[in-house]
């Protein structure tokens, strides 16, 4: 198994009080799973989002991914962890604007240390690998949208990670470019990748092959499909 959450519980102080977010969550996510998580605004998936890229650490419960209990490390490990292990896609794209698209790919591995030969070969197939090895030097503002996206996809399958954390993905996109980026993660699973989806929206969920829905910091269902 991939990620185990067991009694998984977060919290934050309010003056005086503990206001829960998360309460006593019970999920286990396998390799090459494509599972998306629902819920409204306030609802703790954005909370459970933060734990699973090990942005933020559980109040208690316990949260392994691959066997290591993510609870016990420190920051250091946290963010060695973050870059290896997990590739993030967000809404808003985060690429760097002054950084054309293969330079903005190459980040994550310059962080890691890779040699700058090998960075250049693994950064420029991942843009291939999205469709956009023609816009190597393209800056983000010479992008479109869809364009941006893809390039925050290529710099998240970059390292190679061991989860595809995507964040409301096609939220900044229009209907038809959001439908081109979800046909790409449907590719992206077929090739072997396991992906976690962030998304209130039902139809982007529908793309996923796992439903979990999130209310009020708990888990209140949690439907697999068996068609893809």
């Amino acid at each position: 198994m991939l990620i185990e959450i067991s009694h998984l519980t977060k919290s934050y102080p309010i003056g005086d009080a503990e206001v829960p977010a998360l309460q006593d969550i019970n999920l286990s996510i396998a390799r090459n799973e494509y599972v998306a998580i629902m819920g409204p605004s306030g609802s703790g998936k954005s909370t459970l989002m933060n734990i699973l890229g090990c942005l933020d650490t559980p109040t208690g419960g316990s949260y392994l991914f691959k066997g290591v209990d993510v609870s016990s490390l420190n920051d250091d490990a946290l963010s060695l962890m973050r870059n290896r292990e997990i590739g993030f896609i967000f809404q808003n794209f985060n690429l760097l604007p002054r950084l054309n698209a293969l330079q903005n790919v190459e980040l994550p591995l310059i962080y890691s240390g890779v040699p700058s030969h090998e960075r250049r070969a693994r950064s420029l197939k991942a843009l291939e690998r999205v469709g956009l090895s023609q816009r190597l030097e393209h800056r983000p503002s010479e992008l479109s949208g869809g364009q941006r996206q893809r390039v925050a996809i290529a710099r998240a399958l970059v390292t190679k990670p061991g989860i595809l954390l995507a964040d409301e993905p096609t939220g900044a996109l229009d209907s038809h470019t959001g439908e081109e980026i979800m046909r790409l993660f449907l590719e992206l699973h077929r090739e072997g990748n396991t992906i976690i989806l962030i998304t209130h929206e039902q139809e982007i969920a529908d793309h996923a092959h796992r439903n979990i829905y999130i209310k009020d910091g708990k888990i209140h269902s949690d439907v697999g499909r068996d068609d893809g």
